[in-house]
């Protein structure tokens, strides 16, 4: 016997699958609560950020993105971050009270 859950979800691949034959790639993403101006680059820019911010070297990343030069990494992805910019401000003072 299928669950009322599981009958929802067929009911909702069905309904992804008949707007996906629609040839509107946005609708997807209105399904989903997301932007339709969402890109792949788009999210791969956010993982690159969000692992920066985690502390993820600079190595680590552009090997994960299969960058060779470390100046492309820098300069496209690794923009500095709201959380970076109070964690350095942080630092600073901090150094500064041990003067």
């Amino acid at each position: 016997m299928r669950s009322a859950r599981n009958t929802e979800i067929d009911i909702t691949i069905k309904v992804v699958i008949a707007k996906m034959d629609d040839d509107n790639p946005d609708i997807l993403k209105k399904i989903a609560g997301l932007k339709t101006n969402l890109t792949p680059h788009s999210l791969r820019h956010t993982h690159v950020s969000l692992l920066a911010e985690a502390g993820v070297n600079l190595q680590d990343i552009m090997d994960r993105l299969g960058h060779k030069d470390d100046d492309t990494a820098k300069n496209v992805y690794l923009h500095v971050t709201k959380p970076k910019k109070k964690e350095a401000s942080h630092k600073f003072r901090e150094l500064m009270k041990n003067l």
